[in-house]
């Protein structure tokens, strides 16, 4: 009997520990630990992510109703941080670092967070549920409002026009986006050398959306 009992206690202490709660951000953060460079978010089951979280499957549902929601979230989160980086570009153009080259450069530099929510963003960008695209496509915008009213403050300090800023904000924002889905998992080396590619785009986009503007 004594044995047995044992036995038994030791088969209770080697079952894995699930966590009697968790949150939003715990989930999340265990839906990353599994993305990698040969899978997305998308690929992920419920149960996988339940599983790396340490929670039973149907603790889940108490945050997101499936994958596509919690990819969502993810999207979301990935957006927050994008506007910070907006922001630093900004602070840096403050130090009259110079503002194109600035702006990718801190873009560049976001796809060593730690977290990895802008590779996600950036890999998954043309794949995945509606929703999740739609998702992408949202904070895209986000992207491309703030660029335009920063393009049009530059204009109006400078005294020179910009032709269809919200256009040229858009070709700026899917150009950057897509050279930094390529430049995630590229070493120092040929991350500089397509910044600095990046950068020469898109000084040539807004050169020629002025000369534009003369031929009017």
């Amino acid at each position: 009997m004594r044995l047995t009992r044992k036995k038994n206690t030791d088969l209770e202490q080697d079952k894995p520990k699930r966590k009697p709660a968790i949150s939003e951000q715990e989930l999340m953060e265990a839906a990353v630990r599994l993305v990698d460079s040969k899978r997305s978010v998308s690929s992920l089951s419920l149960r996988e992510i339940a599983r790396e979280a340490g929670i039973a499957p149907n603790s889940f549902y108490r945050h997101f109703r499936d994958v596509d929601e919690l990819a969502v979230a993810l999207i979301d989160r990935a957006g927050r941080g994008l506007r910070g980086t907006i922001r630093e570009a900004r602070k840096r153009l403050e130090n009259d670092r110079g503002g194109v080259r600035s702006s990718v450069e801190v873009f560049m530099e976001a796809l060593d967070d730690e977290q990895k929510y802008l590779k996600i963003l950036l890999r998954e960008i043309s794949i995945g549920s509606d929703a999740f695209r739609n998702a992408v496509d949202r904070e895209l915008n986000y992207f491309e409002e703030e660029l335009n009213d920063e393009l049009l403050r530059i204009a109006k300090a400078s005294g020179k026009e910009i032709h269809e800023p919200r256009l040229v904000a858009k070709a700026i924002t899917r150009l950057v986006f897509t050279l930094g889905a390529s430049a995630a998992n590229m070493n120092i080396e040929q991350r500089n050398d397509l910044t600095q590619e990046t950068v020469t785009m898109v000084r040539m986009i807004i050169v020629g959306a002025n000369a534009m503007v003369k031929r009017k």
